[in-house]
This record gives C-alpha cells, sequence and structure tokens, in this order.
C-alpha cells in the first residue's frame, strides 16, 4: 500500500491529499529514509511523520484497504512521540 493512502486509512493524517504534501515535503521517513507519497509501505515498517512540534515514530501492524475510526489504531503502535520546543530567537 502506498504511504499515502495508509496514513489515510489509519487516520494518521487526516487526508490523503495532505498526506502526499506532508510526504513531499520531506518530514516522513520510513525505516530512516526520507520517503515519497508513493513509497510502498509493509507491515513492520516504521514511520516517522514531523508535525509542527511533534515527532511521532509508529510502526505498522496491519495493512487495509479501509477502516472504522474506533478500527484504526489497530493498524499501527506508537513506538515514540517527542515534542519539540521552537526557539524563536535562533530563528530571527
Amino acid at each position: 500500500m502506498r504511504l499515502d493512502k495508509f496514513l489515510k486509512v489509519s487516520r494518521l493524517i487526516k487526508r490523503r491529499t495532505v498526506a502526499k504534501e506532508v510526504a513531499d515535503q520531506g518530514r516522513i521517513e520510513v525505516n530512516g529514509q526520507v520517503a515519497k507519497s508513493s513509497t510502498k509501505i509493509a507491515i513492520e515498517d516504521e514511520i516517522t511523520i514531523h508535525y509542527g512540534n511533534k515527532i511521532l515514530t509508529v510502526r505498522v501492524l496491519d495493512i487495509k484497504d479501509t477502516t472504522k475510526r474506533n478500527e484504526a489504531q489497530n493498524l499501527y503502535e506508537v513506538v515514540s512521540e517527542e515534542r519539540v520546543e521552537t526557539n524563536w530567537d535562533e530563528l530571527i
């Protein structure tokens, strides 16, 4: 399954178009490699998503074409989740 579709089906990112944009910006890694939206996902892959102020790493447990909202979390397990503090003084 494509990365952008998995992110949408698992509800890690709400829309497939947003998942594609985030991947194309280089903010998603699969098994430590920067991934494109078309990257193929397999069970046991680790996906790291760089949100604005959070880095989330998940391990793929299952792959399904569709899933219900309450079953979406069964597709992955959270490996790590960390907050990233932005020092605005360094950006100026």
